[in-house]
């Protein structure tokens, strides 16, 4: 199932479930990670990352004192952030749209829904891997470029067009806030839209 040698890659799991931690603990291993850092939520994550140089960070959403949202969200701007462009993984059981939304503009590189298997995990990593995006400040936001790809039919404004960029692309949009869960393939299909 691996493509890619991932064993020279730093892992931090950040998760307030011991088992969670070592699901996706022994699931990374078995892709060939060798390198993982565990914390129990996003404060003793924070801290860890300023003597942990993670390459890749697997978060739960529902954790506390610091949830996984206000967790990203210091990474990306937090002015002691030691690496406010490592990719971030958001995983939760909570798959309801305004809930994939609010993980994406907090800025999450991946979204996954447990239950969780290696398959669905390496996918995540791959994506990472094989489609790099570039890092946008706009407003409040600082995070991975939100736009998964350019959409030719897009006849909207161009708000983040540069002067030497002409590609014009709106994707992602919103929607209604269905209160209904959504499915991994419902996920990638939004959040590629």
């Amino acid at each position: 199932m691996t493509d890619y040698n991932l064993s020279r890659l730093n892992f931090l799991i950040v998760d307030d479930n011991r088992h969670m931690r070592a699901l996706v603990k022994s699931i990374l291993h078995a892709l060939g990670v060798k390198s993982v850092l565990e914390a129990g939520d996003g404060a003793d994550a924070f801290k860890e990352l300023r003597h942990f140089p993670a390459d890749v960070i697997v978060c739960d959403w529902n954790m506390s004192p610091l949830d996984g949202l206000d967790f990203v969200r210091m990474v990306r701007t937090g002015s002691d952030s030691p690496n406010p462009f490592v990719p971030i993984i958001m995983l939760t059981g909570h798959t309801e749209m305004n809930r994939v939304m609010e993980a994406r503009d907090s800025g999450v590189h991946e979204f996954l829904a447990k239950p969780i298997s290696a398959k669905k995990l390496y996918s995540r990593i791959r994506s990472i891997i094989e489609n790099p995006r570039p890092f946008v400040r706009a407003g409040m936001y600082f995070g991975p470029d939100r736009r998964r790809k350019n959409n030719p039919n897009y006849n909207g404004a161009e708000r983040r067009k540069s002067e030497d960029a002409s590609a014009g692309g709106g994707g992602g949009g919103g929607g209604g806030g269905s209160a209904g869960e959504l499915s991994q393939d419902e996920i990638n299909a939004l959040l590629n839209g």
